[in-house]
C-alpha cells in the first residue's frame, strides 16, 4: 500500500504541510485552482533548518507575501530570508512583506460556499471541506455557537483557505493510498490570540485534537508548534500511529516552519513508500473512536448529524393542536416531534413536547411551536448531535391472488453498508392489508423478508 507518513515531532502548520507535500514529490502546479479562484499566488523555495534542507511555501496576496497558515498570531511568524525558487504565476511581482489574515474573514458557511464554487475535483473538495468542518466544529464548541453561524477569524481569510485547499490539491497530486501521522508536537508556553493570552495548545487546536484521529504531545519547546489549521488538515486526512510504521521509503521531504530553534529543526517530515498497513485491532478501534468523535464516518458505526433539541411543557393544549404538531412543525424544519404525557405543577396533567431539528432551523421551529401551542417559552437542551443510520428505501412487491401490491421498505445500515434493520412502511402495509384481507403484521413480515433476500450476504442478506 502506497503510504504517506507525516512525522510531526516538531509540530505542523498549514504552510509546513504544503511544503512537506511538495518536498515529497507533489507538483506545485497542482495549486493553480486556488490562484484561479482567489487573489493569491504561491511561492515555493528552500531554506536550511539546523543543517536540514527544507522546502518553504509562501502565499502572495495583493503583491504581499502571506504566511499560508491563517493563525498568524499563534507563533508562526514567517521567515522570509529564503529564496523563492518557484512561483506559480511568474508574471506577477510582489513584495516579501507579510500580510497577516489578508482578504475577507468569512463564516464557516461562506467558506464552504467558496470552496464549493472553485470547481475542484470531488475528492479534493471533500478533503478541504472535511478540514474546514473540523475547524468549524472546534470553533463552535469553544465559543458555544452553531456550526453554520460560526465566524472564522484568521482561518477564514484568503491565505488560510489557500493553505487548506492547497494541501488537499497537493495530496491528490501525490496520490497516496493511505495517510498516517505520528503523534504531533503541540509545543508549550502561551499564545497570543485575538481574545487574549491562552496556554498552548490553543483552545481550537485542543478541540480539534479531541476529535481527530491522531495524538498530540507536549513540547519539545515552549512555543506553539501545532496550529488549528495544521491540526485540521491532518485530522481530515491522516490516521494516527504511535511511531513511523514499517515502510519501504521511496522519498523523504521536509517542510519548513517559520521560526528557528536552537536544538530542534523546525520542519515537518513527509515519507512516501510502500507499507503502513493497519496495526492490531486495538489500534484500529482507537482510531475509529477518534474519528467518530470528530464526526467523521467510521466503518461499522452510525453517522454523525448535528441537531438541536427543543422542549416545552404544555398544560392547556387542545388534543387537536397536539395532533397537528407533527405536520405544522415539520413544515418549519422539524425532523422529529415527540409528545409525552406528564404531570405538571399542582398535579395537573400536561404534555412534554420534544422536537429535533437542524441547528439552523431551531429559531423558526421554536417560533412555530410557540405560535401553535401558545407556550410562553421554548428551551433548547444540551444535545448537539445524534448518531443516525444511513437510510435507503426499497420497494417490495407482494403478490396476493394474482394482484401485485407495492410496499416501501426502509433499510437502515452502518457507514460501511452493513444492514441492521429492515422495516416496512406501516401506512403502505395497512393499505395492502385493507385490499387483501391479510393482517398488517403478515404484510410487513413478507415484504421485509423479500428485501432481506435481495441483500448481499455481506450486508446482512440471507
Amino acid at each position: 500500500m502506497r503510504t504517506l507518513v507525516f512525522d510531526g515531532r516538531t509540530g505542523a502548520a498549514g504552510d509546513m504541510i504544503c511544503a512537506a507535500l511538495i518536498a515529497a514529490g507533489a507538483d506545485p502546479d497542482a495549486l493553480a485552482p486556488v490562484s484561479d479562484a482567489l487573489p493569491v499566488r504561491y511561492a515555493v523555495g528552500e531554506v536550511e533548518k539546523n543543517g536540514i534542507r527544507a522546502t518553504t511555501v509562501d502565499v502572495l496576496v495583493d503583491d504581499r507575501t502571506v504566511e499560508t497558515d491563517g493563525d498568524h498570531d499563534h507563533g508562526h511568524d514567517h521567515d522570509h530570508g529564503h529564496d523563492h525558487g518557484h512561483d506559480n504565476d511568474p508574471s506577477t511581482s510582489g513584495s516579501d512583506e507579510p500580510a497577516e489574515g489578508a482578504g475577507v474573514h468569512r463564516s464557516y458557511r461562506e467558506v464552504v460556499d467558496l470552496v464549493e464554487s472553485m470547481g475542484l475535483p470531488p475528492a479534493v473538495e471533500s478533503t478541504a471541506l472535511d478540514a474546514f468542518e473540523l475547524l468549524g466544529r472546534a470553533e463552535a464548541s469553544v465559543h458555544g455557537t452553531d456550526l453554520d453561524e460560526t465566524h472564522f477569524h484568521e482561518v477564514g481569510a484568503d491565505d488560510a483557505i489557500a493553505d487548506v485547499v492547497g494541501a488537499a490539491l497537493l495530496l491528490a497530486d501525490l496520490g497516496p493510498e493511505r495517510v498516517v501521522t505520528t503523534p504531533v508536537a503541540a509545543g508549550g508556553g502561551t499564545v497570543e490570540m485575538s481574545h487574549g493570552t491562552y496556554p498552548v495548545p490553543a483552545p481550537a487546536t485542543t478541540e480539534i485534537a479531541s476529535r481527530a484521529g491522531f495524538r498530540i504531545a507536549g513540547g519539545p519547546i515552549d512555543r506553539e508548534l501545532l496550529t488549528p489549521t495544521g491540526a485540521a488538515i491532518l485530522g481530515a486526512v491522516a490516521d494516527g500511529f504511535d511511531a513511523v510504521p514499517d515502510l519501504a521509503v521511496e522519498r523523504a521531504g521536509y517542510g519548513a516552519g517559520d521560526a528557528d530553534f536552537e536544538r530542534h529543526p523546525n520542519v515537518l517530515r513527509a515519507l512516501v513508500g510502500d507499507g503502513g498497513e493497519p496495526g492490531p485491532d486495538g489500534d484500529r478501534e482507537k482510531r475509529d473512536d477518534d474519528r467518530a468523535r470528530a464526526g467523521q464516518p467510521v466503518d461499522g458505526r452510525l453517522a454523525h448529524d448535528d441537531i438541536a433539541v427543543l422542549e416545552t411543557n404544555l398544560d392547556d393544549a387542545a388534543p387537536e393542536v397536539l395532533g397537528g404538531l407533527q405536520e405544522t412543525l415539520s413544515r418549519a424544519g422539524a425532523r422529529d416531534v415527540t409528545i409525552v404525557p406528564t404531570t405538571m405543577k399542582k398535579s395537573r396533567p400536561g404534555h412534554l413536547v420534544k422536537v429535533i431539528c437542524k441547528p439552523a432551523d431551531a429559531e423558526a421551529v421554536a417560533e412555530r411551536l410557540a405560535r401553535e401551542t401558545g407556550t410562553l417559552g421554548v428551551r433548547q437542551s444540551g444535545a448537539s448531535h445524534r448518531w443516525i443510520a444511513d437510510r435507503a428505501f426499497e420497494t417490495a412487491t407482494l403478490r396476493v391472488d394474482g394482484e401485485d401490491h407495492e410496499v416501501d421498505v426502509k433499510v437502515a445500515s452502518t457507514t460501511d453498508g452493513e444492514v441492521y434493520d429492515v422495516s416496512g412502511e406501516y401506512d403502505d402495509a395497512a393499505a395492502v392489508a385493507e385490499a387483501t384481507g391479510l393482517p398488517i403484521r403478515e404484510v410487513l413480515r413478507r415484504v421485509e423478508a423479500e428485501v432481506r433476500e435481495q441483500l448481499p450476504r455481506e450486508q446482512g442478506g440471507r
